[in-house]
């Protein structure tokens, strides 16, 4: 095993453990890279989400009936 990884055991749903073997295979990667990259990816994606939210922490809030209200004063609902 490469130095500095650590091992531990994934249980998949079958037909994803197939897909995950056939891209393995097809892009001559392990299905470590692959789960690995998956992983990262997610993780990257919460951190864009938070970002985002740390974005707008300032922006002026609405409750859901003053949102239903004002659609209802514009004729929209």
């Amino acid at each position: 095993m490469a130095e500095g990884l650590k091992r531990s055991t994934v249980y998949f749903e079958p037909e994803l453990h197939d897909a995950l073997r056939l891209k393995a295979l097809q892009s001559q990667q392990s299905l470590s890279a692959l789960v690995n990259l998956a992983v990262r990816q997610a993780l990257m994606e919460d951190q864009e989400d938070l970002a985002a939210f740390q974005d707008r922490v300032a922006e002026p809030t609405m409750t859901y009936e003053a949102l239903l209200n004002k659609l209802k004063a514009h004729g929209k609902i």
